[in-house]
């Protein structure tokens, strides 16, 4: 297996501040927006991006769940591997709120997809919008694209983007790996 750097800590550390600005241009005070991290790994991604809100921004009150979409992917109990779902902690409405879900990466669509449907049952959102560390942009299923992107990626089908977290992996970096 080979793999490439694609991100290093340092260039993780700016985008993700870049993102923060973005959020704060587009929702100001953050009171009728909610910051959704889709399970497992927009989770490390989300709770990233408060941290630098609340604290480099002193934005307080920040709304954030976490979102498990296991059982509503299409592709669930259609193959060999077993899926273990994840907890979705969201303990507020989403009704009338701006919904800002956010993934690691955005691949084929379908996390988004199953995230939507997902969504429902905690109210009707006013906008929903995605917030992605990568976007690889050739590799849709589905017509589905961030408003918020850290970096496209053109990656081709037998690579894989690798996001690792210092929460989880030890180390910030995000790496193309051939298979």
């Amino acid at each position: 297996m080979n793999h490439k750097v694609l991100l290093t800590a340092k260039e993780v550390n700016i985008i993700l501040h870049r993102l923060a600005c973005q959020l704060i241009e587009n929702h100001q005070d953050f009171s009728k927006t909610v910051l959704i991290g889709i399970q497992p790994r927009g989770v490390f991604l989300a709770d990233r991006l408060v941290k630098i809100l609340e604290e480099d921004y002193k934005i307080s009150n920040i709304q954030k769940g976490n979102l498990d979409i296991t059982f509503y992917r299409d592709d669930f109990r259609r193959g060999e591997k077993i899926l273990e779902a994840n907890k979705t902690d969201i303990d507020f409405v989403v009704e009338d709120k701006n919904v800002v879900f956010i993934d690691d990466v955005l691949y084929t669509g379908r996390s988004i997809r199953a995230a939507l449907t997902a969504i429902q049952s905690f109210g009707r959102p006013i906008n929903i919008e995605l917030l992605t560390l990568i976007d690889r942009r050739f590799s849709r299923h589905l017509p589905i694209q961030p408003n918020y992107r850290g970096r496209q990626v053109d990656a081709i089908n037998n690579e894989k983007v690798k996001v690792s977290w210092l929460e989880n992996e030890g180390e910030d970096a995000v790496y193309v790996v051939s298979t």
